[in-house]
């Protein structure tokens, strides 16, 4: 049985793709973790507190809190798509915990992958952004959403890779063994284009392994996507004034897979992360509680 003075702590990272919960006190730390489905806020909204609410709950059980009152627990939810003040307020609202803070997953995952130490973070997973911490204000360039940013991402590698295999079958570039055979997988031309209709950003990041797996290659059409993806996290990283020999992060899904691809300058001082996001949101968790105290 858990004391007053060691309040139950709930962290989750809320993605596009899937989300993670944790639950610990202060003092012993994490205890339990749970997987849950998609929890993009901005894409499902009640999809997404469903599964966050479903993760947290299997948590509980497996930390043995599962009759834990929900007004003594304290949390942190890093959420993709929550993007403005307005969406993490609606968000903390729908939650039924006692005090819970909502941020967007880019402050989470800077937090786990960076602790303490200034630097940078390239978060890419289904979607992309570029931050930085610094004195311990993080200051961030895309992450905006499929629609209109996440370049570099899994969603835009498989819309890109879609892309281009519709530009080899009129006959504007030329074929690669990757687009070839993606046409063939998709049931050729019309049914890619229905694919195309309805798919999500979740849909277009399934694809993100084969680009991937065709860059390793050396297929041709993959290495141009690639570069791509490369010239864009590069200047998203000098338009938050990176320098050679900076504290640099990769994270996420995607992420890492980019390291042979960046520049020596870039990846000078890689380093790996200290923690993961739910680990970040944790931290943030606990840094409540301690302040609440």
């Amino acid at each position: 049985m858990n004391n007053t003075h060691d309040p139950i702590l709930i962290a989750v990272d809320a993605g596009g793709t899937g989300c993670r919960a944790a639950v610990g006190t202060a003092a012993r730390g994490i205890l339990a973790d749970a997987r849950g489905g998609p929890a993009n806020v901005e894409n499902s909204f009640d999809g997404a507190i469903a599964n966050i609410t479903a993760a947290v709950r299997d948590a509980l059980a497996s930390a043995g809190l599962a009759d834990t009152p929900l007004d003594r627990i304290t949390g942190h939810v890093g959420a993709a798509g929550a993007n403005s003040r307005e969406m993490m307020a609606k968000v903390a609202a729908a939650l039924p915990y006692g005090r819970t803070m909502v941020s967007g997953d880019k402050e989470t995952t800077v937090a786990g992958a960076l602790g303490a130490y200034d630097g940078y973070v390239l978060g890419i997973g289904t979607g992309t952004f570029i931050s930085r911490q610094r004195s311990g204000e993080v200051s961030t360039v895309s992450g905006w959403g499929f629609q209109i940013s996440d370049q570099a991402s899994g969603a835009w590698l498989g819309h890109r890779l879609l892309e281009r295999t519709l530009l080899a079958h009129d006959g504007i570039e030329p074929h690669s063994g990757l687009t070839r055979r993606i046409l063939d997988r998709m049931g050729g031309l019309h049914e890619m284009r229905r694919f195309c209709l309805t798919a999500t950003p979740t849909d277009y990041a399934t694809l993100a392994p084969e680009v991937l797996s065709a860059a390793q290659d050396q297929d041709a059409a993959a290495l141009e996507i690639i570069a791509r993806a490369v010239a864009f996290l590069e200047k998203g990283l000098a338009a938050l004034e990176f320098t050679p020999g900076d504290r640099l992060c990769l994270t996420g899904g995607v992420g890492p897979h980019y390291r042979g691809y960046l520049s020596a300058k870039t990846v000078g001082n890689l380093v790996a992360p200290q923690g993961n996001a739910m680990q970040g949101a944790f931290a943030l968790a606990r840094q409540a509680a301690q302040q609440k105290a």
